[in-house]
């Protein structure tokens, strides 16, 4: 690699993870090896449930979400990784010498860099930015889980559905399925509601498609006391 290669590449990586600047000079250059930048097509699976986690991926473009499948096939979505974030599951996965409990997937082409476990290991003891930096984003990502959980536990699915939709630029170009996923629900009770919100004038809906006619009563609906 020469080394304005390496500068871009550098320069590439420290824009999403600035904590890194204070590696070591050899383990950057290790980390900035050519073949050490992957990328992934959409849809395609970076990890599997059950799989050994072989290192903590530094994500520099696109978003991975991370689900959980039932025996059923039914799945729930835990959480995305946008760039410059990280991966609860994999951090975890690390740090308890353990295999994957969840899949990793795709969710547009992904380009990322792999940070492999023994150097992840010494970089977080030996870089307090780093370290701060994993313990920080494991912090939030437990919160937003325990969040998730209690939505999930405690509002209605309609609530949820109405804050799904509103958070979403329309027109929504989303499956019933996919949103029945996000949502932790079935399809056919994601349907169902869709078509109440069309019946009721909040939504008009078409082809893998949902535009929002009434953004005002979708947000009463979904600010509704539980």
């Amino acid at each position: 690699m020469s080394i304005t290669e390496a500068s871009t590449a550098a320069d590439e990586l420290f824009a999403r993870y600035p904590a890194l600047r204070t590696l070591p000079a050899a383990d950057l250059a290790s980390l900035l090896r050519p073949q050490g930048r992957l990328q992934v097509p959409g849809g395609g699976e970076l990890f599997a449930e059950h799989s050994p986690c072989l290192g903590f991926p530094l994500l520099l473009e696109g978003t991975i979400k991370v689900v959980k499948s039932a025996p059923n096939g039914r799945e729930m979505l835990l959480y995305r990784v946008e760039p410059g974030g990280s991966c609860i599951i994999t951090s975890s996965c690390l740090l308890g010498s353990s295999p994957y409990s969840a899949r990793g997937i795709a969710e547009t082409p992904v380009t990322l860099r792999m940070l492999p476990t023994p150097l992840f290991e010494r970089v977080l003891g030996e870089c307090p930015p780093f370290r701060s930096f994993v313990f920080q984003l494991f912090a939030g990502r437990i919160a937003a889980l325990m969040q998730r959980i209690e939505e999930i536990a405690f509002q209605r699915l309609d609530q949820r559905l109405a804050r799904l939709l509103l958070a979403r630029a329309t027109p929504i170009r989303s499956t019933h399925q996919a949103l029945a996923d996000e949502l932790g629900s079935v399809r056919e009770i994601v349907s169902r509601l869709l078509k109440s919100f069309a019946d009721q004038g909040l939504v008009a809906l078409g082809r893998e498609q949902i535009t929002l006619l009434d953004r005002e009563r979708l947000q009463g609906l979904a600010d509704a006391e539980r």
